[in-house]
């Protein structure tokens, strides 16, 4: 469903560290995510969520990404809007995100499901 909250993220100075504050605190299952970059997933919550190591985003609170089925139509609004919005990229074999900013400067994602998403070509 569109506009539905499937994820969030957590940056952290210390991803070690904040894996355990957490852990700690709701008693949190974390496993490593085998892609690309570092990126320490929950397991078992409802929405999904994740730690990742950000030192410039730390402290800035988390990051919500909500479902569209078609994320090139959602980037579009947001800037008709009066948003911003970067272009999608891909998450290997999950889908597609775009980082996003509503008129009163919250950050924000989007999501779209695609198993088929390629992984990104860095040449």
């Amino acid at each position: 469903m569109d506009g539905q909250l499937v994820h969030f993220e957590l940056p952290a100075q210390d991803a070690g560290r904040a894996q355990e504050f957490w852990k700690s605190l709701f008693g949190w299952k974390i496993r490593t995510w085998d892609g690309p970059v570092e990126y320490h997933m929950l397991e078992g919550n409802e929405p999904g969520g994740a730690i990742y190591p950000d030192a410039e985003a730390a402290g800035s609170g988390p990051v919500v990404y909500f479902s569209t089925s078609d994320i090139g139509a959602s980037i579009s609004k947001v800037h008709e809007l009066g948003g911003s919005a970067d272009e999608e990229q891909p998450i290997p074999a999950i889908g597609w995100f775009a980082r996003c900013v509503d008129t009163e400067g919250n950050p924000f994602s989007l999501f779209q499901a695609d198993e088929s998403a390629p992984a990104r070509d860095e040449s």
